[in-house]
């Protein structure tokens, strides 16, 4: 596994063939199979291949994205790649954090979630600081049990109104520190210049490819 503050040694490198992604988020596929692209991977996604999804019981985001991981790769027989992100915001002490998904409902409703934020910051102070941060914990399992896993992280602020969109989740309300668009605003290639997902990629590739 990588180690926090050290360069990641991986003990095995993911051979060409193919490789599930444990999601059944279809932006959040299209995303990580763009950052796999020209790997020599045939993706395919946990919906296609009907892998139920484990309710994500974990306390960070590591636990979470192993959990994934290992569950595709034991039900498929192939090596799988989970990820586990979510926003968190400082003025509510980092939530949502690991329950970013779970704020959007059943319904994976989204623009409620983040008027669920919204209402949340406001409650919090007169004047709440705005900051916030996406993390990304990425595992890397194989069926016999074997996993690696990487963390990446950006900061940025949330903007209201919300502005642009692409991306998904809550992406069209966070603006990374140094630009001017939110995620939901730029194109594919240049968030995944920037973004807690191509970090946390950065560092996988740099480790098993």
């Amino acid at each position: 596994m990588s180690g926090e503050g050290k360069e990641p040694q991986a003990i095995r490198k993911l051979q060409p063939g193919r490789l599930v992604i444990a999601s059944h988020n279809p932006g959040k596929v299209r995303e990580i199979a763009a950052l796999l692209d020209g790997r020599g991977l045939d993706v395919v996604s946990a919906a296609a291949l009907d892998l139920p999804e484990p309710e994500e019981t974990g306390t960070t985001f590591v636990m979470n994205a192993e959990l994934k991981a290992r569950a595709a790769a034991d039900l498929s027989g192939l090596p799988a790649l989970a990820d586990d992100s979510g926003l968190c915001v400082d003025a509510l002490g980092g939530d949502p954090g690991i329950f970013s998904a779970r704020w959007a409902g059943e319904d994976k409703d989204f623009a409620r979630a983040m008027d669920l934020i919204e209402a949340k910051v406001a409650e919090s102070d007169p004047n709440p600081a705005r900051t916030a941060h996406f993390v990304c914990a990425l595992a890397l399992a194989w069926p016999d049990g074997h996993v690696e896993w990487f963390e990446g992280r950006v900061d940025g602020t949330l903007v209201t109104p919300r502005r642009g969109t692409k991306g998904h989740g809550y992406d069209p309300m966070f603006q990374p520190d140094g630009h001017a668009q939110t995620f939901g605003e730029m194109d594919d290639d240049a968030k995944n210049g920037v973004s807690h997902r191509a970090d946390a990629f950065r560092q996988m590739v740099a480790a098993v490819f």
